[in-house]
């Protein structure tokens, strides 16, 4: 028999943006991709929505999603960890920050 292979685990790092559902967040994580064509660095941003099983998160957390098997209609993350914690008046940098 052949040996077994785990399998790679994507994961991201972002900063949760809102927190309206129980046990959901949305995390919005940022890439810096290279264009392939002109070669011109390119930031793109794209939000998930992840399973906090704890309910732990807060608006402003940084944190690493890991993708995981569908938990939802839209929801194929889940939070892996809390990397950093959010500030007190960090909720109205993100807004300004979305618009």
């Amino acid at each position: 028999m052949e040996a077994k292979q785990k399998k790679r685990v994507t994961t991201k790092v972002g900063t949760v943006v809102a927190k309206k559902s129980p046990k959901t967040v949305k995390v919005l994580v940022k890439t810096l991709e290279k264009h392939p064509l002109y070669k011109k660095t390119i930031r793109t941003r794209k939000i998930f929505l992840a399973h906090d099983e704890l309910d732990r998160c807060r608006v402003g957390d940084v944190v690493r999603i890991a993708e995981s098997r569908p938990i939802s209609k839209l929801k194929r993350w889940r939070v892996a960890e809390i990397v950093g914690l959010a500030s007190k008046g960090i909720e109205s940098e993100i807004k300004d920050e979305l618009s």
